[in-house]
């Protein structure tokens, strides 16, 4: 069934009309998503759209492992934490999977990365192991194959340098950096960066004082000269991205769909344009679990952009307690 379905995720015009299918299969072979939705009594054959499908609290891949069938993985990603906090795992069975929703949702909203020059400001996620964005941005490095793409660690001269001879060149070039390393760099120099995509990726927290997201972009646009700044919406526990073009508002690729749902009751969706809690649809995410209730905050827009507002607070408390093993 798998093999049958992988391709549709990335071809079908409406890849939603898989969820049903995709349910089904995690369901079945997925121990803990089926123990979660029986503690539901949800009957899996009444499951037929986005909003019937019971979403696994994010909580849980900080503490089970989070699979559709048996498998060694071909890597585990983790997510960023502290010695106090536990951090979130997500086994990859096929990173191929993850190299093609990737590619191929960048190329639907850029381009192909071929394109560009590709520079990775990511300090923060350059000092530790198994970074799922790490993974992402090495790969479009390579496979920009230009002397000019790379990680920057802290060396902004030299980063700054390279803005100015490729924009002199009209080479257009991605920057995407984490939020507290682009606000360091843009504090110390001034560019006219026309040619340029700053994405900025998130990540402030513990780093310097929280700057709402208007604030943030309209310094790094009037530092950088940029019309825009761009952002990428993904987490560890997902293999699919959406991007903003600029005023924080995202757009998934086809295979991938937000919703929002009510802070004091998990199970009813918001259908307003009401903020909520942010639930992921991520069809690529088939070795796993493609349903995740997360514990950002956001507002669905009519055309079903959305924002993201922040985050529940003690958010890691808020797991769902119907399984406790």
């Amino acid at each position: 069934m798998k093999s049958e379905i992988v391709d549709r995720i990335f071809t079908e015009k409406d890849p939603m009309a898989l969820v049903p299918a995709i349910f089904r299969y995690q369901y079945e072979g997925n121990t803990l998503y089926r123990a979660f939705v029986d503690a539901l009594k949800v009957d899996p054959s009444a499951v037929l759209t986005p909003e019937q499908v019971p979403y696994l609290p994010i909580s849980f891949f900080k503490t089970h492992r989070i699979t559709t069938g048996e498998f060694e993985p071909s890597v585990v990603f983790e997510s960023s934490g502290t010695t106090q906090t536990t951090n979130s795992r997500h086994l990859v069975k096929d990173t191929a999977l993850y190299t093609r929703s990737f590619l191929e949702a960048f190329r639907q909203f850029y381009g192909p990365v071929e394109d560009f020059v590709v520079l990775g400001l990511l300090p923060s996620y350059l000092e530790r192991s198994n970074s799922s964005l790490v993974y992402m941005v090495e790969d479009m490095i390579r496979r920009s194959n230009r002397p000019e793409s790379g990680f920057y660690l802290y060396e902004h001269e030299k980063l700054a340098e390279t803005l100015l001879a490729l924009e002199a060149r009209r080479q257009p070039v991605l920057l995407i950096g984490v939020t507290f390393a682009l606000l360091d760099f843009a504090e110390n120099h001034r560019m006219n960066l026309q040619h340029t995509i700053v994405m900025e990726t998130g990540g402030m927290k513990g780093r310097r004082e929280e700057w709402t997201r208007e604030e943030l972009h309209a310094f790094l646009q009037e530092r950088l000269g940029t019309n825009a700044i761009h952002a990428e919406y993904g987490m560890t526990e997902l293999l699919s991205q959406a991007y903003s073009k600029g005023r924080g508002v995202f757009e998934c690729p086809p295979w991938m769909k937000v919703l929002v749902r009510d802070e004091n009751d998990p199970f009813q969706l918001s259908t307003s344009s009401s903020a909520g809690v942010i639930n992921v649809i991520d069809l690529a995410n088939i070795d796993s679990c493609s349903f995740i209730a997360t514990d950002d905050i956001g507002r669905i827009h009519a055309n079903g952009n959305f924002e993201v507002l922040g985050r529940l607070d003690r958010s890691a408390l808020r797991g769902c307690s119907l399984m406790v093993s």
